[in-house]
């Protein structure tokens, strides 16, 4: 009867730590994991919002880039993760929709995850080398079908946005354009600054600092509105290129498994430093779209990611996109 006794006591006092352990989530830094190389658009909004989590939370958010196959390396790392709310990852359009279908991964892209919250996104811009003849989109649109196999189309790399705004200009002219992959936007923008490539599209992010630069020349936004950050630059839909829309996005996940309670914890946090006006301005700064409030829960993010492989899967499969 003692031993028995003493059994139930242990348990209780088990069971009493436990809850207090679960309350004080998190109890120690939490890692967040960028599934791509240090600098780049993904690695910028990570380190914004883990700084802007981190004030909530009371606990530091360490960015960890692990960069690598598409960003399948790093989410791999998460789907594999203790599901306790200290390892979550930032993950993106790239490793959340396309990747699904370009590689063959020992995770799904949905299922495996627990999502937290959706991000900002930046909508594309359409952009060209200084010397191209063409002073409009529909100007370019006609330089593109009149040069054929000629055109050299920069991309950050297989299965990135670049990447399938390619091959819609391939389908929507009918040009046999050339897709020149690099390794990031970054490499791309340089060699469309120095001519060696003619045409290239992607994040907003990418070029706004690059607006008044006389070494390259903006079209156009693919996206239904403008930016608020570039005014003068139309949408594809005014520019005469209608519903050549894309923009890529970001968002937080955890490990499947994850206690709710830690994911409402977590996007809480999430939501507060979104709402910091501070924090709204660098993201707007940087031609980032902030989602409304009620797309900002777990269940919009799940919604929405799987609304967008139903929407892109068919097209990447159709342009027979795989991974190098």
């Amino acid at each position: 009867m003692k031993k028995l006794i003493l059994a139930l006591a242990a348990a209780i006092v088990l069971q009493a730590v436990g809850g207090a352990v679960a309350q004080v989530y998190p109890a120690r830094p939490i890692t967040m994991i960028v599934p791509f190389p240090a600098g780049g658009p993904s690695d910028v909004v990570g380190r914004l919002m883990a700084d802007g989590m981190r004030r909530s939370l009371g606990q530091p958010v360490v960015v960890e880039d692990i960069g690598g196959a598409g960003g399948t390396i790093g989410m791999g790392r998460v789907a594999r993760a203790n599901p306790d709310g200290y390892t979550i990852g930032l993950g993106s359009w790239n490793t959340g929709v396309v990747n699904g279908v370009i590689y063959k991964l020992d995770y799904d892209v949905v299922a495996d995850f627990a999502p937290v919250v959706l991000l900002p996104n930046t909508p594309l811009l359409i952009a060209s080398k200084r010397a191209l003849p063409a002073n409009n989109l529909q100007e370019l649109i006609a330089w593109v079908k009149a040069n054929g196999d000629k055109v050299l189309v920069g991309t950050s790399g297989v299965g990135t946005s670049p990447h399938v705004a390619g091959v819609m200009l391939q389908q929507r002219t009918g040009a046999p354009v050339r897709l020149v992959h690099y390794r990031g936007g970054e490499p791309a923008l340089q060699d469309l600054i120095a001519g060696h490539i003619d045409l290239d599209m992607n994040q907003s992010s990418v070029f706004l600092p690059y607006l008044k630069d006389d070494r390259l020349r903006i079209y156009a936004v693919m996206a239904k509105t403008r930016l608020l950050q570039a005014p003068d630059v139309p949408t594809v839909d005014e520019a005469g290129l209608p519903e050549f829309y894309l923009s890529s996005w970001n968002g937080i996940w955890a490990p499947k498994g994850t206690p709710g309670s830690v994911i409402q914890k977590l996007n809480a946090a999430a939501v507060a430093a979104l709402n910091d006006p501070a924090l709204r301005k660098r993201f707007t700064d940087l031609g980032q779209v902030i989602p409304s409030a009620d797309r900002l829960t777990p269940e919009a993010l799940v919604a929405y990611q799987k609304e967008e492989v139903a929407k892109w899967w068919p097209i990447v499969k159709a342009a027979g996109i795989k991974a190098e």
